[in-house]
């Protein structure tokens, strides 16, 4: 248990929700912060609504928290009008509010698709480079890079989570490589809480799928330990074939849907 509470963004989110009743369990108080009502509560839950995009909110909502677990953002591809405020400023927001109360410790969510134009031949690890599939990606390669300057010069603990796809089940063929159940993504979560020091760490996001593109070895001081598998819904999900062009972009590279939008082959 700890004297103050973590802040949690994003409260609202299907994620968050997941993760509220496992954070107080395990750490015994949360301030959720959202755009929207995150309701219902627990008596152990408080919540200040607001804009990411807004410094002095944030700044309000994380004073007096022990740690960050950072949801909050747009996930999906949209106008950079909509990506900028939410996914580039708020996160800097979040950094920089962190680092002026004395927040040392972030969980911040990235995503897989920072990394989406790798090829599915790729096995990628901590050291991967950015290859963005969207706007959306770009704001996560943002995010990743603003976590690494907080964490070198303000001296903060920050993992950055490449998050796959969050179902409760896999149902097609590229959720054998990229499915996190949200019981993992809980063990992911409480992994880098409780990690004796972060720095600045890149963390997978997905499940112990046999099927993966992904590696977590380079990040041995966090004891992420999935336990669940695509391969259990492999039979099912391929029972008529796998049916996807693989000429296709969203079939020969990780980020899937997202990179087939305006795509130009070389």
């Amino acid at each position: 248990m700890l004297d103050q509470p973590i802040l949690l963004t994003g409260a609202a989110g299907k994620i968050a929700r997941y993760l509220r009743p496992r954070l107080l369990d395990r750490y015994g108080q949360l301030r959720l912060s959202d755009r929207e009502n995150p309701a219902p509560l627990d008596p152990r839950e408080e919540v200040a609504l607001g804009e990411l995009a807004d410094f002095d909110a944030v700044k309000k909502v994380a004073t007096g928290c022990s740690a960050i677990v950072h949801m909050g953002a747009c996930i999906v591809e949209e106008s950079w009008e909509i990506i900028h405020p939410s996914n580039i400023v708020g996160v800097r927001n979040v950094l920089e509010a962190a680092r002026q109360t004395g927040i040392k410790r972030v969980v911040l969510a990235s995503s897989v698709h920072a990394v989406g134009y790798h090829p599915v031949t790729a096995s990628l690890d901590k050291d991967a480079s950015a290859l963005p599939d969207s706007l959306y990606g770009v704001s996560k390669v943002f995010a990743e890079g603003m976590a690494c300057l907080y964490a070198e010069k303000a001296g903060m603990d920050i993992a950055c989570l490449r998050i796959g796809s969050v179902l409760p089940e896999p149902t097609e063929p590229r959720h054998l490589s990229t499915w996190l159940s949200y019981p993992d993504s809980w063990r992911l979560v409480q992994a880098c809480l409780d990690a004796p020091r972060l720095g600045y760490t890149i963390m997978y996001g997905c499940s112990a799928n046999t099927r993966s593109w992904w590696d977590n070895s380079g990040a041995p001081h966090v004891a992420y330990r999935p336990e669940d598998n695509a391969e259990d819904y492999a039979a099912e999900i391929l029972k008529g074939g796998d049916l996807r062009d693989p000429a296709s972009p969203e079939t020969r590279f990780q980020g899937g849907f997202f990179c087939a939008p305006d795509y130009v082959k070389w």
